[in-house]
């Protein structure tokens, strides 16, 4: 069944550098000149205790005053960027390195199988289709929507029977959607374009029309930064005005802050999970095969995590964290479906399951510390088999409807580029079905696995990923990156971008911190509200692991995370100023008394509480708060923060107000600078030249901060001796 709501923020794949030229021995960093940032009088008071805030005015992100602002630190920091010499060369190299074919996973859609394609540096991945024998035909190209390519295709969803499509447009980054709605024979446009639609999967009723969630328009605040509060979802009937859908679930009655539906493939039932957080939700079923049949309540409350995955008939099959954190698959009839009636068929184990159904299958996608296990049951719950990977990584995918013979997944990992296999449902063989032309040999490299531990004793999986034969001197480039929360879990994928860092001696690390999910609901608490300190001690580990076994030292080390891993590396970097060479704090939560206040903020509450819980979570968050736990007089690392004028997920004033007391307090020689992308997001969406302009810029950022010579004849990176 497709069924999703997009609550949580993102963890972003770090996208790594490219190489440098000569520089002499006597690299300094020049001082730095920033933009006056004017202060006012500004402060709240909380439990007695006042709190300035002296960059508040920055939160406006509609006033002219921020536009000037934003210009200004834009200016410096192209300014500075501009003096590197070898940062064209290295946009050149991630140039060529991107510029080779990329598919994914094909899937079945009527009489058509559909499949996205990008030729290289196209902006846009393409959505092709083709018929059984037939050539393969553009369906949709996003790269056609607007003239600068930074309006995306966020989403498709067909009806069953492959003849209707709805799809949703961002633009600009937005999570603000439009959805349009095709006739696939001939792609001809039915209907109006519907507006205004937020954090929201589409689900179709045969071919009548969709499900749909969205919020109001914010009351206070501009559409970008307004706190967005309860969602509603709503049917639209084919044919009728935007303005006559009628809601469904949510408004007054049922206010919740995210609510998402999916119909079952069989078009049978409805189902609604409704939640006030990222995590927890309320579950409820409709009969759609029952006119006027009620809305039947399953789960009353929000302690736990459960997703409908399948049914067959009435019975349901429910996966689920209820009395199994690492979670579990059950069944129950539809017709009675209290929790009392609940049967385990696939029970917990040690290992955090994830479910898909294909081909009258279930397969479940364990998480063995970290990477993918993947075993195929059949409907009542027997093993079958456990499904042969081509080696330690990540299998996505495993989907299909329930007639189809075969089915697609995907495996990569840090050092295996994306492939994409086609499997045989009855005989269990997998066959590479496109394999990419990325320019990369893995056997040159090496990806480890190594167990450290954290302040508290807890020990943590780390991957580490080099060239073979590298010599653990203390001197190799290192990027650490994090993320450690909203129970997301961290496994190998592959970057192309970084191929430029490997090649060149360097190393990429990524620890698998508490607060996200690899090890269930437990591993995730425990990097939670009182315990979010965890998080930032686990990756302050990381570090010193990687520094005490030579791997690289602090002056060869960057530090890297965007989303709720802005937050990390901010913290990191506020604790821990001596730790590391490089920060890079991404689209970051640095303002912890104010990130409730904006947009969808409030639903972070499960995993950060607020300053207005209690006195005690106040004095824990304004303890570690990136913005407030700066520190005037510190020499910090080389920084430099990155943000989108579009990302409604975490405002852009985090990161404005975090850079600039950052500028103000900061004492050292290293820059501290921020680079502000215009007409882009959260991440989700971004063409590709921005993509490779933004990641061309932080390695260049990154390997002339650590005083680093680059020979572009041999591709390989020396450390210039101080």
């Amino acid at each position: 069944m497709k069924h999703s709501v997009y609550i949580c923020l993102f963890a972003i794949v770090s996208i790594m550098p490219y190489s440098i030229y000569a520089q002499h021995s006597s690299y300094k960093p020049n001082p730095m000149i920033y933009p006056e940032t004017k202060k006012v009088d500004i402060a709240d008071t909380y439990y007695g205790k006042k709190v300035p805030d002296p960059y508040r005015w920055l939160e406006d992100d509609r006033s002219a005053d921020t536009k000037a602002w934003v210009d200004a630190e834009n200016k410096v920091t192209q300014g500075y960027l501009s003096k590197i010499p070898y940062r064209t060369d290295i946009k050149k190299r991630l140039e060529t390195l991107w510029n080779y074919e990329k598919y994914t996973a094909p899937f079945k859609e009527g009489d058509y199988t559909y499949f996205y394609k990008n030729n290289g540096l196209q902006n846009q991945y393409v959505l092709y289709r083709q018929k059984d024998g037939d050539g393969a035909e553009v369906f949709l190209d996003p790269n056609q929507f607007s003239k600068d390519a930074t309006t995306s295709l966020a989403g498709i969803e067909f009806t069953k029977d492959g003849s209707l499509a709805a799809y949703q447009i961002s633009e600009g980054g937005s999570d603000w959607r439009k959805v349009i709605i095709l006739k696939t024979a001939d792609k001809s446009i039915l209907g109006d374009t519907l507006i205004d639609i937020k954090f929201s999967g589409l689900a179709w009723k045969g071919n009548e029309g969709f499900y749909y969630s969205s919020y109001d328009k914010p009351k206070e605040g501009s559409e970008l930064s307004g706190l967005t509060q309860y969602h509603k979802l709503y049917f639209h009937k084919l044919g009728t005005p935007q303005k006559d859908d009628r809601l469904i679930f949510g408004g007054d009655k049922t206010p919740r802050r995210y609510i998402g539906a999916g119909v079952t493939e069989d078009n049978r039932f409805l189902i609604i999970t409704a939640a006030n957080s990222t995590t927890g939700n309320e579950l409820y079923i409709q009969d759609l095969s029952k006119p006027s049949s009620p809305i039947i309540n399953v789960v009353a409350d929000f302690d736990h995590e459960h997703t409908v995955v399948d049914n067959v008939g009435s019975m349901l099959y429910i996966h689920t964290n209820l009395n199994a954190p690492n979670y579990k698959v059950v069944t129950v009839d539809a017709s009675d479906p209290k929790l009392s009636n609940w049967k385990d068929l696939i029970p917990e184990t040690d290992n955090v399951l994830n479910v898909s159904t294909g081909g009258g299958k279930i397969f479940a996608n364990y998480l063995k510390n970290a990477t993918s296990m993947v075993m195929q049951y059949t409907m009542d719950g027997k093993l079958e088999r456990t499904v042969e990977l081509p080696g330690i990584g990540s299998a996505s995918g495993f989907g299909a409807k329930k007639e189809e013979k075969e089915l697609y997944y995907t495996f990569t990992s840090y050092i295996y580029p994306p492939t994409i296999f086609k499997y045989d449902i009855s005989s269990g063989k997998s066959e590479v079905f496109k394999k990419p032309g990325v320019q990369f040999d893995p056997i040159r490299y090496e990806s480890k696995q190594v167990f450290y531990t954290s302040k508290d004793g807890t020990k943590i999986p780390m991957i580490i990923t080099y060239k073979k034969g590298m010599e653990l001197n203390g001197k190799n480039p290192t990027v650490l990156y994090g993320y450690g929360g909203f129970s997301i879990s961290l496994t190998p994928a592959f970057s192309t971008s970084n191929i430029v860092l490997l090649e060149q001696g360097g190393i990429y690390a990524v620890p698998n911190l508490r607060g996200g999910g690899e090890y269930g609901e437990k591993w995730h608490n425990a990097g939670t509200k009182m315990q979010k300190q965890n998080v930032f001690d686990d990756f302050i580990a990381a570090a010193e692991y990687l520094i005490k076994n030579k791997y690289t030292s602090k002056d060869y080390l960057a530090i890297s995370g965007g989303s709720n891993g802005g937050l990390l590396i901010g913290a990191t970097m506020s604790q821990r100023p001596d730790l590391c060479k490089v920060a890079f704090p991404a689209v970051g939560v640095l303002d912890m008394l104010r990130y409730n206040k904006f947009t969808a903020g409030a639903g972070w509450a499960y995993d950060y509480g607020t300053a207005e819980d209690s006195k005690e979570m106040f004095d824990y968050l304004i303890n570690y708060s990136p913005y407030h736990a700066l520190k005037p007089g510190v020499s910090y690392p080389a920084t430099l923060i990155t943000t989108a004028d579009h990302d409604d997920r975490v405002v852009p004033a985090h990161s404005f107000k975090f850079a600039a007391r950052l500028q103000e307090y900061h004492k050292g020689a290293s820059p501290a600078l921020i680079r502000i992308e215009t007409n882009a997001g959260h991440g989700a969406g971004k063409p590709t030249s921005k993509i490779i302009e933004e990641q061309a810029d932080k390695w260049a950022f990154m390997f002339y901060n650590m005083g680093l010579k680059f020979n572009k004849k041999i591709w390989d990176c020396y450390i210039i001796q101080h």
